[in-house]
This record gives C-alpha cells, sequence and structure tokens, in this order.
C-alpha cells in the first residue's frame, strides 16, 4: 500500500510537471517541449522545424507580413544600381581618378570613374550568388533567425561603410556595396521555410517573397528621386544613415516575433504524425515504472493523434491527395521531371543536364547583369544622345522592380502549364530577341528592349530553378543548385573584361559585345533546348513501353473461371 501511495505521488508530481511546462510558450509561440520524465528541453537545444499547427494563425500572419516588408526593404537592393549610380556620380564618387585632361573637358563620368562604379557593382552581384552556398548551409545548420541576425549584421556593416567612405583612409564604397549585398540573401533565403507557414497557399507565399525581392530595387530609385527632390542635401551619408532603420526591424522583428527554427514542410508533419515509431522513445528505457511508462506512451499516442486532426485542419480537407494529384500531373507535363533524381550530386554534376545549363546561366547571368551596370552608357553612344539615354535610364529604374510584379503570373502559367523544353526555348528566343534589339539605334528599339528585359530576368531566375527542381529533386538541390548559381557569379568578373573590351578596343561602341553575347546565348541555349527535348521524347517513349508491359502482366480471370491467367 505504501509502495502505490509512493507510486501514485511520484507519477502526480510527473504529471504535474508536464501540465505546468505545457502552460508556458517559447520564442516561437509554441508550446515548450518535456521529456518522458517531465524534465524541460530548452528551445535553444532544438534545431528541428516546427509545425505550423503549433503557433496561432495570427502570429504566423503577422510572420509573413514582416517578411515581405523585410525583403522589400534588403533582399535584393544592390540591383538598383542604375538608379543609384547617377546619384553617386552627382556626388562625386570616384571622381579622383579621372585625368585632368577629363576634369577640364567636364566629361559627365570619365572611363576610370566608370570602371570602378561597375566594379563596385560586379563585386556585389557575384557576390549574392556565390552566398546563396554558405548561406544554405548556415541556414540547415542553425536556424533562419540565425541566418537573419547574420544578415542583419552585414546590412548594418554596409550601411556605415557607404555612409562613412568619404571619412575613412580606404576605398570603403566597394565593401560597403558588397556587405549589403551578402546581408540581402541572408534575409532573403530564411524567409523561404514560411511558405510551410500556410501549406495550402504556399504558392502565394512564395509570390510575395519573390515580388518583394525584385521590387527592392526600387529603394535606390526612391532614394534618387528624393536626392533630387531635396537639391541634393539628402547625401549619401544621410540616406546609408536612415536606412539603419531597416536592419533594425529586422532585428527587432526576429528576437520577439519571427521564428527560430524553420516550420515543417507538408511531408514531414504527414510523415511524423503518420509513424506510429514515434510513440516510443529510447529514453523511456529510463522509467523503472512500467504503469507510467505506458501512461507516457499513451499520451504520446494521444498527441499524434490530434496532430492528424491539426494538420487536416491545416491543410484543408482532401488537400494532400488533391496536392498529390497536382503534382503528379505537372510532373508528367514537365516531361523531364525526375529524370536524375536518386543520382548522386556528382552524378548529377557530371551530367550534360547539369553541363548545358551551367553553361547557359553563366553567360545570361552576366549578360543580365552587366546591362543592368551599362544601361545609360550603351543608350547614350547608340543614340548620341546623353539627355534620351538619361530618360531610358529612368524608365529602366521604374520597370525593373515593376517587371517581376508584372510578370510572376504569366510566368506560373508558363512554367505549370508547359512542358519545359517548350519553357526554355521561350526563354531563349526571348533572350536573344533582347540582344538584336539591343544593337538597333532607334529609341522605340531602347524601350522595347527594356520592356522585354524587365520581363525576361524574373523568368530566367524562375525557370532555371524550376528545370533544377524538376531535373536535379530536392534531396541534392542546395549543392547542385548551388554550385550553378556559384559558377554564374563567379563568371560575371567577365564584366570587368567586358567593359575593357567596350571603352578601349571598340571606343564605346557597345554594339560588338552585345552582339557577341547574344550569339553566345543564342548557341548555348539553342544547344540545351534540342538536349532536353530529345532526352523528353526518349523518357516519354519509355514511360509508354513501360505502361505498356505492365498491362500485359496484369492478371484477369481465365475464361473457364477455375483459376487465373495473364494478358
Amino acid at each position: 500500500m505504501a509502495m502505490y501511495e509512493r507510486r501514485s505521488s511520484l507519477q502526480s508530481l510527473r504529471r504535474r510537471q508536464l501540465e505546468e511546462t505545457a502552460s508556458a510558450d517559447d520564442s516561437d509561440g509554441r508550446k515548450l517541449s518535456v521529456n518522458p520524465v517531465g524534465q524541460w528541453i530548452p528551445p535553444a537545444a532544438k534545431q528541428e522545424p516546427i509545425g505550423a499547427f503549433e503557433v496561432s494563425r495570427s502570429r504566423r500572419i503577422a510572420q509573413v507580413g514582416i517578411a515581405v516588408i523585410s525583403c522589400l526593404t534588403a533582399a535584393g537592393i544592390v540591383f538598383g544600381f542604375a538608379a543609384l549610380k547617377p546619384t553617386l556620380i552627382s556626388q562625386g564618387v570616384y571622381r579622383e581618378r579621372c585625368s585632368k585632361q577629363e576634369l577640364e573637358d567636364d566629361v559627365p563620368v570619365c572611363y576610370e570613374q566608370e570602371l570602378r562604379l561597375n566594379l563596385m557593382f560586379t563585386i556585389a552581384a557575384v557576390s549574392t550568388n556565390v552566398a546563396a552556398l554558405p548561406i544554405g548551409t548556415i541556414l540547415d545548420r542553425f536556424g533562419p533567425r540565425t541566418a537573419s541576425l547574420i544578415g542583419v549584421f552585414f546590412l548594418t556593416l554596409g550601411a556605415l561603410s557607404m555612409a562613412f567612405a568619404p571619412d575613412l583612409p580606404f576605398d570603403a564604397y566597394i565593401p560597403g556595396y558588397l556587405f549589403i549585398a551578402l546581408g540581402g540573401p541572408f534575409v532573403f533565403i530564411s524567409s523561404f521555410q514560411l511558405s510551410n507557414a500556410f501549406p495550402t497557399h504556399s504558392g502565394l507565399i512564395l509570390a510575395l517573397l519573390t515580388g518583394a525581392f525584385d521590387t527592392s530595387s526600387a529603394i535606390f530609385l526612391a532614394y534618387r528621386l528624393l536626392y533630387q527632390g531635396s537639391g541634393g542635401t539628402l547625401t549619401i551619408r544621410k540616406f546609408f544613415l536612415i536606412y539603419l532603420v531597416i536592419p533594425a526591424f529586422i532585428l527587432l522583428s526576429q528576437i520577439f516575433i519571427m521564428p527560430h527554427n524553420s516550420y515543417k514542410t507538408v511531408s514531414e508533419l504527414v510523415k511524423q504524425a503518420q509513424d506510429p515509431s514515434n510513440d516510443a522513445h529510447d529514453s523511456d528505457d529510463e522509467i523503472a515504472d512500467d504503469e507510467y511508462r505506458a501512461d507516457v506512451q499513451n499520451a504520446r499516442r494521444e498527441h499524434r493523434e490530434s496532430v492528424v486532426s491539426e494538420i487536416t485542419a491545416l491543410l484543408g480537407s482532401n488537400a494532400d491527395d488533391e496536392q498529390t494529384a497536382k503534382e503528379e500531373q505537372q510532373a508528367k507535363r514537365s516531361g523531364v521531371w525526375g529524370v536524375l533524381h536518386g543520382r548522386s550530386a556528382s552524378q548529377q554534376i557530371m551530367s550534360w543536364w547539369f553541363v548545358l545549363i551551367t553553361l547557359f546561366a553563366v553567360v545570361q547571368m552576366t549578360r543580365i547583369n552587366y546591362f543592368v551596370a551599362t544601361v545609360w552608357n550603351q543608350y547614350a553612344q547608340l543614340l548620341h544622345s546623353p539627355t534620351k539615354a538619361t530618360a531610358i535610364n529612368h524608365f529602366f529604374d521604374i520597370a525593373l522592380p515593376l517587371g517581376g510584379i508584372v510578370a510572376i503570373p504569366f510566368i506560373g502559367l508558363l512554367l505549370d502549364h508547359t512542358n519545359t523544353p517548350f519553357a526554355l526555348a521561350i526563354m531563349v528566343a526571348i533572350a536573344t530577341l533582347i540582344g538584336i534589339l539591343g544593337c538597333i539605334p532607334q529609341t522605340w528599339a531602347a524601350y522595347a528592349n527594356i520592356v522585354l528585359f524587365v520581363l525576361y530576368r524574373p523568368l530566367y531566375y524562375t525557370a532555371v530553378s524550376d528545370y533544377s527542381a524538376k531535373v536535379f529533386g530536392f534531396v541534392t538541390f542546395g549543392k547542385v543548385y548551388g554550385l550553378l548559381t556559384c559558377l554564374a557569379g563567379l563568371f560575371n568578373f567577365s564584366q570587368a573584361g567586358l567593359d575593357a573590351l567596350t571603352h578601349r578596343v571598340f571606343r564605346n561602341d557597345p554594339v560588338p559585345v552585345n552582339v557577341l553575347l547574344t550569339g553566345v546565348v543564342f548557341v548555348l541555349g539553342t544547344a540545351l533546348v534540342l538536349y532536353v527535348w530529345r532526352k523528353s521524347y526518349t523518357i516519354e517513349r519509355e514511360m509508354l513501353e513501360e505502361e505498356a508491359e505492365g498491362a500485359r502482366e496484369v492478371q484477369i480471370p481465365s475464361v473457364g473461371g477455375a483459376g487465373y491467367g495473364t494478358t
């Protein structure tokens, strides 16, 4: 009797510990975890993802809203360089690099000044792409909050460097712009996991984040307009000191509102909820009381069963089956889905699937960033009018952030409702047309070129990532796509050579370089499209043969009814 009373008291104590601990919330706004004997597990000791249903709906809505604002003000602002560049020139940045003759002639921007400004953007653009690989590793290992806080550090350091660059004993503009470029991807990539906060609206959330990234280039456009409106009183120093409000906002939101760990994907939630092995843990052996051990395992089973209903509420009725059917239909339509799934990363990287898309990507990304950095110079030479070039540059500054927003629904329709070879062919055709328009010395061609360019840029980035997901799969996506992006970013250093070629060899004429880049893109793009089309045709034929073979092996009742035969 005494033994039973001691055991009951022990159970009562442990249950009270469980109830008291469960009443507290952690920094993610969810219930704290306890181990089988009622001991609290600090959230910092856990890095596994969390389920969206563990966090209130209002908090998740706030998190998505904050992520969109953060991406809108920090994710890709360095790509608004075309709007920032005239302001830097107006304030005499790198003017000391001009020769005495160029200063006497009062040239708007001298050769060495132009090269130095373009180098600032080139280094930033390269680092943005190369950084994707280590950022993904940090995100997986330490969670989105740590990744975002690193981004806050880089944004702050970059803004301070840009603000006080004239007073520093070294060239601080290049490292300052570099730090801002590094901070953006940390904020942007760590926001992707929020698509799992509302699984039934994951596509909308990703579209909002991507649109915010594209629109963030308008930050420097807004600064240029404010600079002109203030009569030049809003200097670079004042602007970047004001900009420090943004990293401060991200810092506070990460501490008080944003999740410490990533939200689980739908497949992770379903797998965990349906796995009965989660009812028993290895640590249960530490519980000597058989009755209490059974109570703990029963509680886990009841919790797991309740999680199933929570997931159903989160996804909606039949959402899992509908999503699976939709994914299967899209996979079949793509023509290439799963072709290298299950292969090792090294095998995928050594394939022509990777080589061709990488060759196309490295040249095309260089061409895109080169145009962003030199749009004014190109049209000042093509149209022989700095005034017309300035008007075109202003139109480009407005069109670039808007292009990403306008193009999103059309990109979704193209990639979701056509096969991959067709989507790649459209991308190569538009890229070639952009190159042709960029060589025509007419005002209408300039505006048509910019309209196509701002719509094509988000298509290019989305199509390459879509291709990588369909062909290589998500198991190796980080390594394979990260390497592709890294190589493409490193190749952007060739922009300095393209600048030298344009200014020194072709005497500022941009047409020869544009013809060269267009020709290379067309040849590589055509090779990619033909290879993927041929392979997709082969894959489709093999699938039909497998279906026919499977149909012949289906067993049906024999004519006599006594036994079964095969057809």
